[in-house]
């Protein structure tokens, strides 16, 4: 349980919440055990209808008696010319002397007490003995309630913080990691996987620990009343904790299945809500409904196989705890009836047990078979929990590839040229992206890329602020290479707007204010005004800018989400704009609009425009031509219509198409 283990040394961290465990568990433990030796005075007295007064009395005088008679009968044992059969007697009947003389020294110590708080009546005794089970209980309670929520707060507190160490390795992860898993996959880490991890810690820290230490003071006391027996109740341990450990392999591996099958079924529902409308618009809801009928029934299996693993080892514990407890009643059977049976080398018919002292004994089995049974599911939830901490803890151990220096340069200071020398790239390796690829983009240069779909474009929008880095070659802004700078330093310069835009499910204001946190209302409000998004947010939003805009920006149009996008991007005032198609769902006289505020603000700027719309290529200094991957052609619009036949056939076409 190596990822399960370094959870728990997380857990650990927290002292004073492992002291209130310890403390609480140990005293539900220890009340666990005085409850049920309340047995013994109730057989040995009440039932008797003696008082405890006239018990304890009873006992030191029997006990006395008792070393009497072995002192004289080692006596008879003195002449060392003895042989050995009389040596090993005298040393069985020291061995005895020693025991009654500690029951003695016990009863004697116990006596005070019992004289002082005790009734000396049999019937007050009663009332005394119900009174101090009730009492005991309910302070038992007490240590319950504490112990319950010092294990879940533990639980709690250990999962919240690997979940944000979870969720903080995982905003640091290259984009590539993102398509190579699926979001339904990353989900259910922080949901399905962080859940086992949490009931694992609370049944580690909570049944793990209490249960067992309810036993242990049982067997405890069991141990000292008959050691022999116990150890003769014992011998049916072996073959259930064998099995026990078998299971226990089992159970993980189903876990483990169990959790991929559990990501799985939350990538198809995730899949097929965020494609509702296509799933209607070509009427295959039947289609969906059967693969979400095929995933639901293999998680049900998987589900199922651990659920069956589960009752192997409850049936496991509950065969150990009545095997245990049946070799007890069938040895103490012998004893009752002096039956002369020997046992690893020792007589039960030697045992020495009045009644009390043997239903107390059987008690206390009783009381540690209890923990056993309530301890039937921890091996299940425990590898279960070690299934999902694996899952996390591999993903945390994954060094994200596209990190900061350990030693940085010196961000350079604006204007920013960026230069791509030599650069090669690829998503897969039998499919070259860019290969040998060298461009220049000068100083406040407003750069147009064009090229038909698939011919990177956006690959290298992408490679600028290290969404990826080139696999040979480098990409240098004013001769540094962008590796060897910081990071984030890096792309706090960038002002990145896509076609795809997203808006998180948060007011108008606070989309805007993204990124630039310390930005006044009214900076807002200009670079609102500068996208054009302040006239319909005013007027068309029912609260104005404390409209909350859905998931998505699901409650805006199309066009009003890339304004909101772009006032955002004004709001950063970054040294570099990527603009991906970020005027492509905005209706023209809108675009004509935002095209004058593009050109004031893209005036002292280095930007790549990324577009396929005629207009927007006004606003560039440059154009370049991508095609499979490489250089086709760059210059002006008129010297691309002149030279370079793929431009002029993409134009024309753009051309028609906006006709």
């Amino acid at each position: 349980m190596t990822y399960f283990f370094r959870t728990i040394r997380s857990a650990l961290g927290h002292r004073w919440t492992i002291a209130g465990i310890l403390a609480s568990s140990l005293g539900v433990a220890v009340l666990w055990g005085v409850n049920i030796g309340a047995v013994y005075p109730f057989v040995q007295g009440v039932f008797q209808g003696r008082s405890m007064h006239a018990w304890i009395d009873e006992k030191i005088e029997v006990t006395q008696k008792e070393c009497r008679k072995f002192e004289a009968q080692i006596a008879q044992f003195r002449d060392p010319k003895a042989n050995a059969g009389d040596r090993r007697q005298r040393q069985l009947l020291e061995q005895r002397l020693v025991l009654e003389r500690k029951s003695l020294s016990s009863y004697q110590q116990l006596e005070p007490y019992v004289k002082q708080y005790l009734p000396a009546d049999a019937r007050n005794t009663v009332v005394a003995l119900a009174g101090f089970v009730f009492i005991g209980t309910a302070i038992k309670s007490l240590f319950l309630v504490a112990n319950l929520y010092f294990v879940n707060r533990l639980a709690q507190l250990t999962v919240m913080e690997l979940r944000n160490e979870l969720y903080d390795h995982t905003l640091r992860t290259e984009l590539a990691a993102f398509h190579q898993e699926n979001s339904g996959t990353m989900i259910s880490h922080f949901s399905a996987d962080a859940g086992n991890l949490t009931i694992g810690l609370t049944t580690l820290f909570g049944k793990s620990f209490r249960e067992p230490l309810k036993m242990l003071v049982c067997v405890l006391g069991a141990a000292w009343i008959s050691w022999e027996l116990l150890l003769i109740s014992m011998i049916v341990c072996p073959l259930p904790l064998l099995l026990m450990y078998f299971l226990a392999k089992s159970i993980k591996r189903a876990s483990r299945r169990a959790l991929a099958q559990n990501a799985r079924f939350f990538q198809r529902l995730s899949e097929s809500f965020h494609a509702i409308h296509v799933v209607q618009a070509y009427t295959t809801e039947a289609w969906e409904r059967s693969r979400f009928v095929q995933s639901t029934h293999a998680l049900y299996r998987r589900l199922l196989r651990v659920a069956v693993y589960g009752a192997l080892s409850r049936v496991n514990n509950e065969i150990l705890g009545v095997g245990i407890l049946c070799l007890a009643l069938l040895a103490g059977s012998f004893i009752v009836l002096g039956e002369p049976v020997e046992f690893l080398g020792f007589s039960l018919s030697n045992m020495e047990l009045d009644l009390g002292s043997l239903l107390l004994f059987y008690a206390l089995l009783i009381g540690a078979c209890d923990p056993v049974r309530k301890l039937a599911d921890v091996l299940l939830l425990l590898q279960r929990a070690e299934a999902g901490a694996e899952r996390i803890h591999q993903l945390l151990d994954r060094v994200p590839k596209i990190q900061s220096p350990t030693m940085p340069q010196p961000l350079p200071q604006p204007p920013y040229g960026i230069t791509f020398e030599r650069v090669a790239f690829r998503y897969r390796e039998d499919e070259p992206l860019l290969d040998n690829f060298s461009l220049e983009v000068r100083p406040h240069e407003t750069l147009a890329v064009v090229g038909p779909n698939g011919c990177g474009k956006s690959t290298l929008a992408n490679l600028i602020p290290r969404f990826y880095d080139p696999l040979d070659g480098a990409i240098r802004v004013a001769g540094a290479d962008l590796r060897d700078i910081q990071l984030d330093e890096w792309r706090q310069q960038i002002g990145w707007v896509s076609q795809q835009t997203f808006l998180f499910e948060d007011s108008v204001v606070n989309n805007i204010r993204y990124g630039s946190f310390d930005a006044t209302d009214e900076q807002i409000v200009v670079a609102a005004r500068q996208a054009f998004a302040h006239q319909f947010i005013e007027e068309k939003l029912e609260d104005g800018y404390e409209t909350m805009v859905g998931e998505g920006g699901n409650r805006l149009s199309g066009g009003q989400r890339q304004r909101i996008a772009l006032a955002r991007a004004f709001l950063r005032d970054p040294e570099i704009m990527i603009l991906d198609e970020a005027t492509s769902q905005i209706d023209p006289e809108s675009e004509r609009l935002i095209h004058e505020a593009l050109r004031k603000f893209i005036r002292h700027r280095t930007t790549i425009l990324i577009t396929h719309r005629i207009s927007t290529l006004a606003l560039a200094d440059r154009i370049l031509v991508m095609d499979s991957g490489r250089i086709a052609d760059i210059g002006t619009h008129h010297e691309l219509m002149e030279r370079c036949r793929l431009y002029s056939q993409l134009y024309q076409g753009e051309h028609k198409r906006s006709a």
